[in-house]
């Protein structure tokens, strides 16, 4: 009787043996093997990408700073229409800095014209730059209104492109 006792405590002992790491398997990962269910997913407005470009410009020749604005003017226009953030920026150094000049501008009608299409566009112009005219021309160089300075013009295009911005050359 002893024997037969024995073989009926062996069996749900043994099957509790060998359930009991997988009871615990379960509540460690969770009771269930199958996948999460779907979440319904919640549609969130679409996120429109936001556009940063510099336009540098180092030359006083008239028919390269048309075409730098006309760049900067079908960019602005393209970006508009497509409702999309567009950041410009136009940073003018060497001798370049005369499209920001009030008194040697050829372009002036095309600044105003970007102004009015833009009127976030930044103007930048390299300060070394300026003061190295005013010592040449013993006098001070007239900017047009709204134009920032920076110390270094090309310093500031390289800082611009390692912080992301697109660098366009026309």
């Amino acid at each position: 009787m002893h024997h037969t006792r024995r073989r009926w405590l062996l069996v749900p002992f043994g099957a509790a043996a060998a359930l009991v790491p997988f009871a615990l398997t379960l509540l460690l990962t969770g009771a269930s093997s199958a996948p999460p269910a779907k979440v319904p997913s919640q549609s969130a407005p679409a996120v429109r990408p936001a556009h940063r470009v510099t336009l540098p410009i180092n030359s006083e020749d008239a028919a390269a700073m048309k075409a730098m604005l006309s760049t900067a003017l079908h960019l602005s226009t393209h970006y508009q229409s497509r409702n999309e953030t567009f950041t410009l920026e136009i940073v003018a150094y060497s001798a370049g800095v005369h499209i920001f000049r009030g008194d040697t501008s050829p372009v002036r009608d095309l600044l105003v014209k970007l102004r009015t299409i833009n009127p976030q566009a930044r103007f930048v112009v390299c300060e070394a730059t300026k003061l190295g005219m005013e010592r040449n021309e013993g006098r001070p160089v007239p900017l047009f209104e709204g134009v920032d300075l920076v110390p270094n013009g090309p310093a500031h295009l390289i800082e611009r492109q390692e912080g992301g911005w697109s660098y366009i050359r026309t």
